[in-house]
C-alpha cells in the first residue's frame, strides 16, 4: 500500500452530481471502518428535536470520511495509511458536530492504553460547542455513560477500560506545542492561519504523532474570510495538490469549494442558489436552501464586503483581493487581469519596448515597494511586475500580519533584509538590469515617493551604478496622486494593465482605502491604518511616468543580449 493515491480528479463532476468526494480506495480494512461507521451511526444529536441517531440524521458524505479513516489501518503492522484528512466545508454542514462525534468514535475504537486524543478549536464557543456535542451524545447512550467518564470542568472524556482520554479546548500554541497525541482534529484552521505561533505549534503537533503508528490529524474547516494565511494556505495548498494528483501524501483531500474558473468569473456564477448544493452537502438536513438564500440576499444589501465575507464563510468562495466599502475602485477589477508570467521580470522585459520604475517606502517598520511597469511592443498595454523588502524586524513590530509576510517571502514575492540598505542595493540592481536591456528613458525613469529618496537617490546616482540625475523624480503624494490612481483603475477596468496577479499584490489592493478629497481622491498609509500598501504606491508612482508617454533611452547595452 506504499504511495497511496488519494488524488480526486473527477471532483469537479462529483460536485455537480451530488457525489460525494472521497475517491475509491481499496484499503486494507474494511472490517475496521464498517465497525467504526457503525459506532458513529450509534451517537445520538443531542440539540436536535428527537433526539436523532447519525445513521437517521447524518449525510452519507460524512460516514465515507468516517469508514476510509479507520479502513486504512492496516491490520498486521497496525499503521494507519491515512494519517491526515484536510476538510474544507462551509459553515452549517455539520462540521463542528460531525468532528466531536469522529474524536469520540476514535476514542471508543482506539486499543492502546492511556492513549491521548485532542481536538481543539481556535475560540472558545467553538470547543464548548465541540464538547457540548461530545457530552451530550454520551448522556443520551446509557452503554456509553457507563463506559466514559465526562469531566466537566476540565472538558475531558476518559474510556474507564483503556485509559484514553479525549481534551477539547481552546487552542493555544505553547499547550499545544510538545503534546503527543494518537489522534487530533482541528477545528476552523483558517483562524489558526492568521496566528503568528501556529505554524510552529502544528509542526511540533505532527512530530508528537510520530511515536504512534495508528495516530491521525484531521482538519476540518472552512474557507478564510480573508486571503488564505499561514499554516491554513500551507495545507489548502498541500491538499489541493493532492486532490488533483499533482503530489502524493498520507492526507485525505475532501475539499467541498467551486472550480477556480467559477470563483473568479465576473458574471459570479457562484452566486446563484442553483448551484449552492455543489458545495453544502449536508443541506436538506443541518442547513435549508431558504434560510441560505434569505442570508445572502441580507449580507449583499450590506455591500461587496459583506457579501464576500458571507460567501467565504456559508460557500467556501475564496477572498483573493479584500472588497471594503471604502476600497479602491480598481480593487474590483484587480484579479481579472493577471497573466502569470509577469512575475518573471525577464518576460515583461522581453516584451516592452519601455520600462519605468516606481519606488515606495522603507521604513522598518514598512516595506519597500518596488514597481516595474512595461509598454507593451504591440498591444500598448501596460505590464507590472512587483516586489517588496522588508527589515526582518517588521515580523515582530507587526505581529498581526507577521504570518501573512512569511507566505509572500515563500512565494518569492516578498525579501527579507538583515540590515538596513540592503533593500536599497537590491532596488537599484533591478533599475540597472533594465537600463542595461536599453528599456529605461533618458528621463523621468523613476518615480520615488519624496520622503524616502536619499537613500535611493544615492545608491542610484553612485559612480557604480551611473543612473543620472534626470532618470530619478520625486512623485508629489496625498492628493497630488490623483491622476495616477484614476488613471490605473481605468486602465484595471478596462483590461489595459496586466499584473502577475501575486498574494502580495491582492493583499495590499485589498488594504486600500479611499480618502475623498472633494473632487479627488487620495489613498494614504495613514487612512490604511496598520495593513501595508506600499507596492501599491510603488505602483502609482510608475503610472504617474508611464503616462508621460516615455520612449526607450539608445539600446548602448542591447549588444549583452543579442
Amino acid at each position: 500500500m506504499e504511495g497511496l493515491d488519494l488524488s480526486c480528479p473527477d471532483w469537479v463532476e462529483r460536485l455537480k452530481s451530488g457525489r460525494g468526494l472521497v475517491p475509491d480506495l481499496d484499503l486494507p480494512n474494511p472490517t475496521e471502518g464498517d465497525r467504526a461507521v457503525g459506532i458513529f451511526n450509534k451517537l445520538r444529536l443531542f440539540d436536535v428535536p428527537a433526539t436523532p441517531t447519525m445513521g437517521e440524521a447524518g449525510g452519507d458524505w460524512f460516514r465515507r470520511i468516517v469508514w476510509v479513516l479507520f479502513a486504512s489501518l492496516d491490520p498486521a503492522t497496525k499503521a494507519r495509511l491515512i494519517r491526515e484528512l484536510f476538510l474544507l466545508v462551509p459553515k452549517k454542514n455539520n462540521k463542528t458536530t460531525g468532528g466531536a462525534l469522529l474524536m469520540l468514535t476514535a476514542l471508543l475504537m482506539n486499543e492502546r492504553p492511556r492513549a491521548p486524543f485532542l481536538l481543539t478549536g481556535p475560540v472558545q464557543k467553538t470547543a464548548d460547542d465541540a464538547f457540548a456535542a461530545a457530552e451530550g451524545a454520551i448522556a443520551l447512550d446509557n452503554v456509553l455513560a457507563k463506559k466514559l467518564h465526562v469531566r466537566d470542568h476540565k472538558k475531558t472524556i476518559i474510556h474507564r477500560d483503556t485509559g484514553a482520554k479525549l481534551e477539547i479546548m481552546t487552542f493555544d500554541p505553547d499547550i499545544v506545542t510538545g503534546k503527543k497525541v494518537v489522534g487530533a482534529l482541528i477545528d476552523e484552521e483558517h483562524i489558526l492561519g492568521k496566528m503568528p505561533k501556529a505554524k510552529k505549534a502544528m509542526v511540533q503537533l505532527r512530530g508528537g504523532m510520530m511515536p504512534f503508528p495508528e495516530a491521525f490529524l484531521a482538519i476540518i474547516t472552512t474557507q478564510s474570510d480573508e486571503a488564505p494565511a499561514g499554516v491554513f494556505k500551507e495545507d489548502l495548498t498541500k491538499a489541493r495538490d493532492i486532490r488533483d494528483g499533482k503530489r502524493l501524501g498520507d492526507m485525505l483531500p475532501v475539499l467541498y469549494e467551486f472550480p477556480r474558473e467559477m470563483q473568479k468569473d465576473a458574471s459570479k456564477p457562484w452566486r446563484d442558489p442553483a448551484n449552492w448544493s455543489m458545495v453544502t452537502p449536508n443541506l436538506g438536513r443541518s442547513i435549508a436552501l431558504t434560510s441560505l438564500v434569505k442570508a445572502c440576499d441580507d449580507e449583499e444589501a450590506n455591500g461587496e464586503d459583506a457579501l464576500r465575507t458571507w460567501a467565504s464563510q456559508h460557500l467556501n468562495v475564496e477572498i483573493g483581493v479584500g472588497l471594503h466599502s471604502d476600497r479602491w475602485a480598481g480593487a474590483d477589477f484587480w484579479e481579472g487581469n493577471v497573466d502569470e508570467t509577469l512575475r518573471d521580470l525577464d518576460v515583461l522585459l522581453d516584451r516592452s519596448e519601455v520600462a519605468v520604475v516606481g519606488i515606495d517606502g522603507g521604513g522598518l517598520d514598512d516595506l519597500l515597494g518596488l514597481t516595474v511597469i512595461g509598454r507593451e511592443k504591440e498591444t500598448r498595454r501596460w505590464l507590472a511586475w512587483h516586489r517588496a523588502w522588508a527589515h526582518r524586524v517588521v515580523l515582530k513590530r507587526r505581529k498581526e500580519i507577521a504570518s501573512r509576510l512569511l507566505d509572500f517571502v515563500e512565494a518569492g514575492d516578498l525579501v527579507l533584509v538583515e540590515r538596513p540598505g540592503d533593500d536599497v542595493t537590491a532596488v537599484a540592481d533591478v533599475v540597472c538590469q533594465i537600463r542595461d536591456r536599453g528599456l529605461l528613458p533618458e528621463k523621468l525613469a523613476i518615480g520615488v515617493d519624496a520622503a524616502g529618496i536619499n537613500d535611493i537617490f544615492d545608491e542610484l546616482t553612485s559612480p557604480a551604478r551611473g543612473i543620472t540625475e534626470e532618470q530619478i523624480i520625486a512623485i508629489p503624494q496625498g492628493w497630488k496622486l490623483n491622476g495616477a490612481i484614476k488613471t490605473t483603475e481605468r486602465k484595471v477596468a478596462g483590461g489595459e494593465f496586466v499584473h502577475g496577479g501575486t498574494a502580495l499584490m491582492n493583499w495590499v489592493v485589498g488594504n486600500a482605502k479611499v480618502d475623498d478629497k472633494g473632487n479627488a481622491v487620495a489613498i494614504t498609509k495613514q487612512a490604511s491604518g496598520k495593513a501595508k500598501i506600499d507596492p501599491l504606491m510603488s505602483t502609482f508612482n510608475a503610472v504617474s511616468l508611464m503616462s508621460l508617454n516615455p520612449a526607450a533611452m539608445h539600446k548602448k547595452y542591447q549588444m549583452f543580449f543579442a
